[in-house]
């Protein structure tokens, strides 16, 4: 049967071969993205949780930052950095509390908006191959019965062996094209759960890194007396 089946494919039309030979780029391609992003996505998810875990552990905002320091493959490592940034930034330029809070509250946003867009890289691609992927098998199917009857036609005989050809062109071409789209739509809506997951960890991280510079802030804040009463 494989003897049978590479020979069909060697006595296809040279559209036919083409068709194929695309879609079969587009299965190695699309298999190897979601290896990719399966072992990507896993190993964010597991460093924003062990991240986040040693970031609310660490005695003071210093030391919390240092503790993702030693790991820049971390997703929290690019958004604490611009939450440093920028609260250094403020402090420098003398802003009061609250709009040091604002400043760095902005800044972790920007940072978890980047970050996603990072691990969401090269998702677009599967969901191409995911949609397009049957279209190109159809285009197959449809150039495999035109043969069909361009054959014919030409012989002018409705006879199997005169049919068979292109029908097996066209079923060939619609088998792969559906091999190839339905582990991509399969894949597209795992990572894009495993992307939710992430996205809902690194909202978390920002609000403990916001949290964390409000008590920093409050720590360092001169306390005000009126009298012999504290404020």
């Amino acid at each position: 049967m494989e003897f049978s089946f590479f020979s069909m494919i060697a006595q296809a039309s040279l559209v036919a071969k083409a068709v194929l030979a695309f879609l079969v780029m587009m299965s190695i391609g699309s298999w190897g993205l979601m290896i990719q992003k399966f072992i990507g996505l896993s190993a964010a998810n597991k460093k924003a949780l062990s991240g986040t875990e040693r970031f609310e552990k660490a005695a003071n905002l210093r030391e919390a930052v240092q503790s993702l320091g030693s790991d820049p493959t971390s997703p929290l490592y690019y958004i604490a950095h611009q939450g440093v940034l920028e609260f250094n930034r403020s402090k420098e330029l003398g802003n009061s509390s609250d709009v040091v809070v604002d400043n760095v509250r902005r800044a972790l946003r920007q940072g978890v908006g980047t970050e996603l867009a990072r691990l969401q890289s090269s998702l677009s691609v599967l969901a191409t191959c995911a949609n397009t992927a049957p279209f190109i098998g159809l285009f197959g199917t449809v150039w495999g019965i035109m043969s069909s009857f361009h054959s014919i036609g030409m012989l002018k005989s409705a006879s199997l062996a005169t049919v068979a050809p292109g029908i097996s062109e066209a079923l060939v071409a619609t088998a792969i094209g559906l091999a190839v789209a339905v582990p991509a739509t399969i894949g597209f809506n795992i990572f894009m759960g495993k992307l939710s997951q992430v996205d809902t960890l690194l909202v978390n991280f920002a609000g403990v890194f916001l949290n964390r510079v409000q008590r920093e802030i409050n720590a360092h804040r001169p306390v005000q007396r009126t009298g012999a009463t504290e404020m």
